[in-house]
């Protein structure tokens, strides 16, 4: 297994193709690690705005532990997978306030960090401080199984380890922390998942996939997602300058977000406003109704399609005090417009709003 050779084409790469991204310019650790939290299940294109705007608002891991969780959770509207703002925001917390807002100066004690795996401390320590850790994404992934003929399932246990193993075995003595970074911008932008351009690959004399006519083939994935299908029914419910909300719980997608009282149905094709057990309750209040069953809302998550339209309620305010009543044995709450658009919401009720306008 040839792997000088490997390594050198990868180095000689890098700084002729590399793109120019902020977190490439330093050796801070806060930024570095906010960059690839925010870049999980991301790409750059998406994320590099997001992590423009939150260095912007929080230059320092201090400011950052020191803001109110919906704040963060406003910031990251949009960007998905908030267990990631929830545990961005707790571990900067724990490094400003337990740990003098210093981070942990190697990959094992890294790892300590709540949200933080092998990727994130290998890159904050590689990165920051030159450690010797391999990088291993979903680009690494790819260049390794191809290169190397590696069929092992990468979502397995057993081939997360084979990777890791066999990344840490090729990474070079010198210029680790520039080799982490060539390697993980080759996937990104020469061995891409589909029809990469092999014939001026300059690692093509070497690659196993190529030679052998198996880049389709690998890296290999067996465990395919499942995705299911969702459907809410959300109401917008209005009673002067008052819209009511709840705030999303654990267990379900959008935990820490704020969306409208919801039903969900088997589809929404099933939505019949005469029976739903919510306006059935609101009839007391004498709500002026509004519902265009066409003006439906999509939004595709990993696992999950979520169908969704609005039925748009308003209440006389003769009716607030009842209204208040009803709201808080219902666990809602009250937000003017301007309260509303300073929490974190999910996309859906993010399109909806707009259209409002």
């Amino acid at each position: 297994m040839n792997t000088l050779y490997f390594t050198n084409i990868l180095l000689h790469w890098y700084p002729q193709n590399k793109r120019e991204l902020p977190w490439r310019n330093t050796k801070d650790p806060y930024i570095i690690w906010l960059s690839e939290i925010m870049l999980q299940q991301t790409r750059v294109a998406q994320g590099l705005p997001y992590f423009e705007k939150f260095l912007a608002r929080f230059p320092t891991v201090e400011e950052l532990a020191s803001a109110p969780i919906e704040e963060v959770m406003r910031l990251w509207q949009g960007l998905g997978y908030y267990s990631r703002a929830r545990n961005l925001h707790a571990c900067a917390q724990d490094i400003a306030f337990n740990r003098d807002g210093r981070f942990p100066g190697s990959y094992r004690e890294l790892l300590q960090l709540k949200g933080v795996g092998s990727y994130t401390a290998a890159a904050v320590a590689s990165f920051s401080w030159g450690e010797k850790v391999a990088v291993v994404d979903g680009n690494v992934f790819r260049v390794l199984a191809r290169y190397f003929g590696v069929a092992t399932d990468i979502g397995s246990t057993q081939g997360k380890k084979e990777f890791e193993k066999l990344a840490n075995e090729i990474i070079p003595q010198s210029l680790s922390d520039e080799y982490n970074q060539a390697i993980m911008e080759f996937g990104a932008l020469q061995c891409v998942p589909k029809s990469p351009n092999c014939e001026d690959c300059p690692l093509n004399k070497g690659c196993f996939a190529y030679r052998e006519g198996m880049v389709k083939e690998l890296p290999v994935k067996e465990k395919k997602v499942r995705i299911s299908h969702r459907a809410f029914l959300y109401f917008h419910i209005k009673c002067g300058n008052e819209i009511l909300v709840k705030e999303r719980r654990a267990n379900d997608i959008w935990q820490g977000l704020v969306d409208f009282p919801m039903e969900e149905l088997p589809s929404l094709e099933s939505v019949n406003l005469n029976v739903s057990p919510l306006l059935t309750e609101l009839q007391a209040f004498e709500p002026d109704i509004q519902f265009d069953p066409e003006k439906n809302y999509k939004h595709i998550l990993t696992h999950q399609k979520i169908f969704s339209n609005f039925v748009k309620i308003n209440i006389a305010p003769g009716h607030q005090n009842g209204m208040a009543i009803w709201a808080e044995e219902k666990g809602y709450f009250p937000l003017n417009e301007h309260q509303l658009e300073r929490l974190g919401k999910p996309s859906l009720i993010v399109k909806y709003l707009a259209d409002q306008k």
